[in-house]
């Protein structure tokens, strides 16, 4: 998920404490600046400092002047052969290719499991925000494919989209059945996506701050962890003691907008709830008419509403 939705989580897990809404109200924001913090925690350690630190064998640069698929799967099936062959894990960064200071050229690479190969696809120049730019789609397929000598199991997206800012990086891991794992950003929700360092963050903050910090640093971390494992990719869950990240239950992708909305909209609704249940002399609202009213009735309106665009689309599409 998004930063917004995992800070939102976290303080919404701090609000669950009756003790932190007393010292809020009192004037103390501690408790609720710390859920934030330690709801952002883990991917701000990921992104900010774990990237910059993870080595790998090789780094697939592009011409931005030439584009050339099939050096990109080749160098890709190379890497997936190199572990096979040496029984060692082996790392390959794929570079973006800049073309302006708001241009990008985008290309996909496949593991095409079936027909054991990698696929390597030009698609449009894009934006800095992912969109493509009108025209510069090639007039012709632009790709260019790789064997490879082994089969491979995917533990996340069979197509990967490489267009702005930082490449991917894969590890390509040989396992023992003769197979080769691509893992994708082998450094993203590793050690730091944990339930163990949670508890270790929950020890120094409540050696710092007492024990009420403790429990919001380890719900709100704990949550991060949680709400990541509705996606593809999953967390290593229990490092040290568990080595590789737990598959997650692919009910959505990080980057969708309606389960980051949904996030931040809901963890809205439990800071409220949470804040006024703690009022004093006012009547309070049932959980149950609050979960209808501000959550139920507006997904059931947003789900028809959504219906209604798509039956009005595929209307125009066929009467142009």
């Amino acid at each position: 998920m998004k930063g917004i939705s995992h800070f939102s989580i976290g303080v919404a897990a701090a609000s669950c404490f009756p003790a932190a809404v007393e010292a809020g109200a009192a004037g103390n924001p501690l408790y609720f600046v710390l859920g934030g913090a330690f709801g952002l925690l883990p991917d701000t350690l990921d992104f900010k400092f774990t990237r910059f630190f993870y080595r790998h064998d090789v780094e697939v640069s592009p011409d931005p002047n030439r584009r050339d698929p099939q050096a990109i799967a080749d160098a890709v099936a190379r890497a997936v052969n190199r572990a096979f062959e040496t029984g060692r894990p082996f790392r390959i960064k794929l570079d973006t290719v800049r073309l302006g200071a708001d241009r990008w050229q985008r290309y996909d690479v496949t593991f095409d499991v079936p027909g054991r190969r990698v696929v390597v696809r030009y698609g449009p120049e894009v934006d800095t925000g992912s969109m493509p730019i009108p025209g510069t789609e090639p007039e012709t397929p632009l790709e260019a494919a790789a064997p490879l000598a082994c089969d491979v199991k995917l533990d996340y997206l069979a197509v990967t989209n490489v267009d702005i800012f930082d490449g991917p990086v894969f590890q390509m891991k040989p396992l023992e059945d003769g197979t080769v794992v691509p893992q994708f950003i082998p450094w993203h929700r590793a050690w730091s996506h944990s339930f163990t360092i949670g508890l270790l963050c929950a020890g120094i903050c409540g050696v710092i701050f007492g024990p009420l910090a403790a429990f919001v640093a380890a719900v709100a971390l704990s949550a991060h962890v949680l709400a990541d494992q509705l996606g593809h990719m999953g967390s290593n869950l229990f490092y040290p003691l568990s080595k590789e990240r737990t598959h997650g239950f692919r009910l959505m992708h990080s980057g969708q907008s309606w389960p980051n909305f949904a996030a931040v909209w809901t963890s809205c609704l439990v800071i409220f709830w949470n804040l006024y249940s703690q009022t004093r002399g006012v009547p309070l609202l049932s959980p149950i008419k609050l979960a209808v009213i501000a959550l139920a009735l507006p997904a059931l309106a947003l789900v028809l509403l959504q219906k209604w665009w798509f039956r009005n689309q595929c209307r125009g599409d066929l009467n142009p």
